[in-house]
Order: C-alpha cells, then sequence, then structure tokens
C-alpha cells in the first residue's frame, strides 16, 4: 500500500490536472475503467486506503464504518472491489433499470471547480439489471476479511466487510403512473445480492420522477415495495431493509409529507409483527440540487441538471436537520451532499446522520478523502463514548 502523502501528492498535482483537461464524462468513464481493470490486482495499490474499523448498528445491519460512496458513481456495479479497497465500510452502486438505457443527450456532465462542484443530467445512463448482477456477481470484496484491515485491529474487526447498497429507479419510457411496476421488477431482481436496496424518487434527470414524493403517490410506492420486501425476505431467507433517497428541494409540506409517510410504513411493519426488523426502512438525504444560488455566475453554472458537491452542504444538511426531528433519534438517515473533507463529515453527524456518503468530494480530493472522514468520525464518535461515561 502506498503511504497517503505520496497518493494525495500524486492525485492532486499530477492525475487530476490531467483527467480535469478532459471532457468530465470522459474522465469519469476512463477512470472507472482503470479501476475495473486494476481491482483485485497489484496495481490496486495506487489507490488502496487502510480500512479504519469503526462499527455501527443500523436497521439490522453491521456497517463496518460510517463512510460510504454514494451511488452514481459506479452505476453499473463493475468497480465494487475499487472502491473496496480505498477503505469504504459500505458502497452503493447504481442506479439500475429494469432495461438499458442511454440515458439524456451529450454534454450531460460540468464541473464547477471554484465551489468543488459537478453538474449532470446523465438520465439514469446504465446497461441494465442483467449486466449490473452479473457485475455485482462476480466482485470478490464478500470473500475478503483481513486484506485491508490494518495492523494495529482488534481481533474482532478482520469479521468485518463492507456492505453493499443496491439503488433502483425506473426506465425513463415508463410513464410515472406505471413507476411503481419498474421499482418492483428491480426489487426482485436485485434483493438476493444486497445488504440494502435504495429507492431513488430523487433525480431530477427523470422527467416528472421528483413528483414520487408527492403524498398519495409516495405512500402507494412505498406500500407496493414494503409488501414485496417482505414477500422476498420470506423467500430468501434475509432481512433487506430498504432506504428512501429524497431531494434537497424540499419546503416544509414535503418534508412532513415524506416523514409522516416514512413513519406510517414503519409503523405498519411493526403491527405485522416484524418487531426484530421494526427499522425495515431508512432515508438517504440527499440527492443534487436544482438550485444555483452558490454557483451564480460561475462558468457551467447555468446548465441544467443537478447540482452536486460544495455548494449542496448546507441544503442537505438543512433536509436532515428537519427529517431528524420528525423521524426521531431511532430513525436510520445516511447523510450525503457537499462532503469535501472531514469536517463537512462532521457537520452532517450533527445534523442528524448516523453514516455517510461522498461521490464529488472523491473527484475532488482523491481517495484519501475516504481515511480522513473515517478517522474524523471515528474521533468525533470516541469522543462522545468518553462523555457519556
Amino acid at each position: 500500500m502506498i503511504s497517503t502523502s505520496i497518493q494525495n501528492f500524486f492525485y492532486s498535482r499530477i492525475l487530476r490536472p490531467v483527467l480535469f483537461r478532459l471532457d468530465p464524462e470522459l474522465a469519469h468513464d476512463l477512470t472507472l475503467r482503470f479501476l475495473r481493470i486494476t481491482q483485485n490486482t497489484l496495481l490496486s495499490r495506487l489507490y488502496s486506503q487502510p480500512f479504519l474499523f469503526d462499527p455501527v448498528e443500523l436497521v439490522g445491519l453491521r456497517f463496518p464504518n460510517r463512510v460510504g460512496l454514494a451511488a452514481g458513481l459506479d452505476k453499473n456495479a463493475a468497480c465494487i472491489d475499487a472502491f473496496n479497497a480505498m477503505g469504504f465500510g459500505f458502497v452503493e452502486v447504481g442506479t439500475v433499470t429494469p432495461l438499458a438505457q442511454g440515458g439524456n443527450p451529450k454534454p450531460r456532465m460540468f464541473r464547477i471547480p471554484e465551489k468543488s462542484a459537478l453538474i449532470n443530467r446523465l438520465g439514469f445512463n446504465n446497461l441494465g439489471t442483467q449486466t449490473f448482477i452479473d457485475n455485482v456477481k462476480v466482485a470478490r470484496f464478500r470473500d475478503q476479511s483481513t486484506d485491508s484491515i490494518t495492523k494495529n485491529s482488534a481481533p474482532n474487526e478482520s469479521h468485518s466487510r463492507m456492505l453493499l447498497g443496491l439503488n433502483i429507479g425506473k426506465n425513463a419510457s415508463t410513464p410515472i403512473e406505471d413507476a411503481a411496476k419498474d421499482y418492483l421488477l428491480c426489487l426482485r431482481a436485485v434483493y438476493a445480492y444486497a445488504d440494502y436496496v435504495t429507492v431513488n424518487i430523487s433525480s431530477p434527470n427523470t422527467k416528472n420522477l421528483r413528483s414520487l414524493q408527492n403524498d398519495e403517490a409516495l405512500e402507494s410506492l412505498l406500500m407496493a415495495l414494503e409488501h414485496e420486501r417482505r414477500i422476498l425476505q420470506n423467500t430468501h431467507c434475509k432481512h433487506v431493509p430498504l432506504f428512501l433517497k429524497i431531494a434537497p428541494d424540499l419546503d416544509d409540506a414535503q418534508i412532513e409529507v415524506i416523514a409522516n409517510t416514512l413513519i406510517k410504513i414503519r409503523d405498519y411493519v411493526r403491527t405485522e409483527g416484524e418487531d426484530n426488523h421494526a427499522q425495515s426502512w431508512g432515508l438517504i438525504a440527499t440527492n443534487t440540487t436544482l438550485s444555483r444560488q452558490v454557483v451564480q455566475g460561475l462558468d457551467n453554472a447555468n446548465e441544467t441538471g443537478g447540482l452536486s458537491g460544495g455548494p449542496v452542504l448546507d441544503l442537505s444538511n438543512q433536509v436532515i436537520k428537519a427529517m431528524r426531528e420528525r423521524l426521531g433519534p431511532d430513525f436510520a438517515i445516511i447523510g450525503v451532499g457537499g462532503i469535501c473533507s472531514g469536517r463537512d463529515a462532521e457537520e452532517k453527524i450533527a445534523a442528524g446522520a448516523d453514516l455517510v456518503q461522498i461521490y464529488t468530494g472523491l473527484i475532488y480530493r482523491g481517495p484519501s478523502l475516504v481515511s480522513e472522514i473515517a478517522n474524523k468520525l471515528r474521533a468525533i464518535n470516541r469522543s462522545s463514548t468518553v462523555k457519556n461515561q
């Protein structure tokens, strides 16, 4: 494993400047191709990070640390082992749709480096569920227990492994009134291979998708998914919680609707006698934003699509805080949006998140960001534990 300082120098002074001279989507595709080719080889040492053990019990799962990769970077689940080598406690891949689709016309990715931000209007471009599952099946991360554990690990750390989240959506060609059919098809396809499944209803790049966050549409969709989850749980003898991914562009009334619907689903699970798995649902807050307030006047700021990176930090934190107040202390929340440093991740936790995910920050900072955040959050956790003793 190459030292973090050398990795930082190589990424910030050599690799990133080269990649940032390329079209953003081309750079993205070349990076994924490199990761796919080099994962599980000696070349993976170029981006490997020491794994930091900081376990959290949530929704019936044991997350080995609190740093995750957000969906969208690895849409086809082709580089799972490479991200495992970077020290993530959990990785979320997708969004996958039932059928392959090309997404929106190019160009569709744009950088705003002054704010460590990206705008994308990719539109759920992916190769469909069959290729997605084939890639998940060949990933080897579940067979690896001690390769990435540091020498100072406690004995029980050798039994930890990265968790895998699979993110599902609907095809652009599917009418919004039939969206539930696509989500159910995806859930059936991925359930057996997931540690958790994320229901993405918040991308701004699929027409009318965010309308599923509204009252009746949301309850109908989530109840259909909950019924199917229970069937699949019995079929596969496996508990797989579901997470709902929401937008940052929500007013108080919309936040209230989403929170009340999640509480209703949670209470329904409990009344059906699943006390042991009462936390079968969680929340991921948030997706990208349509707001341009923080990037006004900068190059590419007026491009349509979802804005990610630094400008989303405060918006996301506000939604997390509001959701935590409504959902109570025990509801699982993963915070994502704008995390470019350990300090940013600390703010997410302070807002009410249990875990965090990164995406755009990884592009700007490189793999060392994973270790930085993991160390920061473990230090906070230990400090909090000491204070409470």
